[in-house]
């Protein structure tokens, strides 16, 4: 199946409800595996998607099913367009391959957020696998409304 990049449409309606803070609530980041059975984009809505009886979940040695808390999450405006930016996501000393990821937050029963395509597979072998966000900027931070 395959992986789209998008904003999840249901964390769009859950953030104009209040669901989401994105600065204090715990946010996630967890590996889709290489060729996934299902297909993940913009109707994804929570983790348990990638982790239901056909697991797209990535696995491997020293990966925790989950994937791991962002860090340093920063939320800024730019003329119109308001951004949340995290620090890169070091998944260390792992053996683990991956075609994209899913967002989410933690600490609201892990409601899907959003999900990118790494335009193909991505792989670590006994070492660091580190997903690095975009400079912020109106058209290249991964969270933004404008």
């Amino acid at each position: 199946m395959g992986i789209t990049t998008a904003m999840c449409t249901t964390f769009k309606q859950e953030l104009l409800g209040g669901i989401h803070d994105l600065d204090t609530d715990s946010i996630k980041l967890a590996l889709i595996k290489a060729s996934p059975a299902r297909n993940y984009g913009a109707a994804t809505t929570n983790l348990s998607e990638l982790q239901a009886s056909t697991t797209d979940e990535a696995a491997g040695t020293n990966y925790s099913a989950g994937g791991q808390v962002l860090d340093s999450p920063s939320i800024t405006v730019s003329s119109t367009t308001a951004m949340c930016d995290f620090a890169d996501e070091v998944f260390s000393n792992v053996t683990v391959s991956a075609d994209g990821c899913l967002i989410y937050n933690a600490g609201q029963s892990n409601k899907a957020i959003a999900v990118i395509d790494f335009g193909g597979t991505v792989s670590a072998t006994a070492g660091d696998l580190t997903i690095e966000f975009p400079s912020v900027g109106t058209s290249t931070t991964v969270i933004r409304l404008a």
